[in-house]
């Protein structure tokens, strides 16, 4: 009893605290990828020129800063326009996919995730963000809930306090 009342807190707690289970990248792991993408130019080889960029991308579209995850979905879009194989499209979907959740566009992340479980139903990272986009947008409601009768109360505390004032004049 007391493991499912302190997992209903748990769940709570991270309802509002707004927890997902996608990682997440810190700025010396995008510098660190810059560099391998910049030595791969060098180098030449573009195969790992393509594995270094698609590195790249991971880590600015799971990165805290908003600029890099509006450079990670512009990166992945331009390279979703070159044809590439299924599986290569697949994971740009999925990472494009992360990039519009980290930036709060939930219907556009939704969107892209359904095509990546079209593409591979059971592929578990992208159930996993699903269900946290489908969470994102409950809590969104509630909280939009929330505020829409907190405002309705508050009108109406201050038309009934209007009409009480008028009564009292009469």
């Amino acid at each position: 009893m007391d493991a499912k009342i302190g997992k209903f807190f748990d769940s709570v707690g991270s309802f509002f605290s707004g927890g997902d289970k996608i990682p997440w990248s810190e700025g010396d792991v995008i510098a660190g990828c810059e560099r391998e993408v910049r030595e791969a130019t060098n180098s030449g080889n573009e195969g790992l020129k393509k594995e270094c960029l698609m590195r790249l991308s991971w880590a600015l579209v799971h990165s805290h800063q908003q600029d890099d995850v509006q450079r990670g979905i512009d990166m992945l879009e331009a390279s979703l326009a070159n044809s590439a194989p299924p599986l290569e499209d697949r994971e740009k979907l999925y990472l494009l996919a992360v990039g519009y959740y980290r930036s709060g566009d939930c219907s556009k992340s939704r969107q892209l995730i359904d095509r990546c479980i079209e593409m591979q139903p059971d592929w578990r990272q992208a159930l996993v963000l699903k269900k946290c986009i489908e969470d994102k947008i409950t809590k969104d409601g509630v909280i939009g809930i929330g505020i829409t009768a907190s405002a309705v109360g508050a009108v109406g505390l201050i038309a009934g306090g209007i009409v009480a004032a008028l009564a009292r004049k009469k």
